[in-house]
């Protein structure tokens, strides 16, 4: 789009805010899910707590309840929860 402006003859650019409002990013479901598990599997990873653990298992729970996980997330998720939080002078091969 091209505007015309008094103090010139020459064309500028103009770009109308319904333009820029249009293209935001709009996450899926699936990628939403993703991220707060995500979230809660770091916090289980820095805190090591039991509450981390629990609210883990209850977002990761509730997303393959909704079908937003696939079986390789959830297996990973349960893979991290088996091994258990890393211990100081513990490492685990991941």
């Amino acid at each position: 789009m091209q505007a015309q402006h008094p103090s010139s003859g020459e064309a500028k650019a103009t770009t109308e805010p319904r333009q820029l409002a249009r293209r935001a990013f709009t996450p899926s479901r699936r990628q939403l899910a993703t991220a707060v598990v995500g979230a809660a599997l770091i916090g289980y990873l820095v805190h090591k707590t039991p509450d981390a653990r629990v609210h883990l298992e209850d977002v990761a729970g509730f997303a393959r309840t909704m079908g937003d996980l696939t079986e390789q997330d959830v297996a990973v998720v349960a893979d991290l929860l088996a091994k258990g939080p890393c211990i100081k002078g513990k490492q685990h091969d991941y």
